[in-house]
């Protein structure tokens, strides 16, 4: 986790009473910044893990994915539409895996003009060590029960439904 802060009260908390008064109920504020805050923590806390090991989480992510693929290879816009990425940010996380050896990119066997991600032997090494150091540091959520955590999921995932997130079933 990253350093604590040295404060002895909610900044949070704090700011949602100052809205209350000067701008009226704030539990959706409260509530929406203590996502966001808690994706901060989370994020510094991934990327610590990963760092040792050449990665950072995004690149982590592109693995993982590759690793659930049947074959172990994508095309790159699958892989920049399956982690919600811009193209752009995809192709620039897979030339650096690349460069670290974690992944090679070849034609398309299937589209001529396309380029697929394959994950490579050391790869798949790294990506089993990464795991189960994520998996030890609970992801971050050792806090909470695992109902509490599944209750976390299904209250974010009404939000990203409601935000068009996915297509589906909430």
């Amino acid at each position: 986790m990253p350093e604590p802060l040295d404060l002895d009260f909610d900044p949070i908390d704090r700011a949602a009473e100052h809205w209350r008064q000067r701008f009226g109920p704030s539990s959706a504020m409260a509530a929406a910044t203590s996502v966001m805050r808690v994706q901060q923590l989370l994020l510094a806390e991934f990327d610590a893990i990963c760092r040792p090991h050449g990665l950072t989480f995004a690149r982590y992510e592109v693995l993982v994915l590759l690793t659930f693929s049947r074959r172990g290879a994508l095309p790159m816009a699958k892989v920049g539409e399956r982690l919600m990425v811009h193209p752009t940010s995809a192709t620039n996380t897979v030339q650096r895996l690349e460069t670290a050896g974690f992944v090679v990119r070849e034609p398309n066997p299937r589209d001529g003009r396309g380029t697929l991600a394959r994950i490579t032997e050391s790869g798949r090494a790294v990506v089993d060590t990464v795991t189960a150091e994520l998996m030890s540091a609970e992801f971050g959520m050792g806090a909470l029960t695992e109902e509490q955590q599944i209750e976390v999921f299904e209250l974010l995932r009404a939000l990203r439904a409601q935000a068009a997130d996915f297509h589906g079933e909430v």
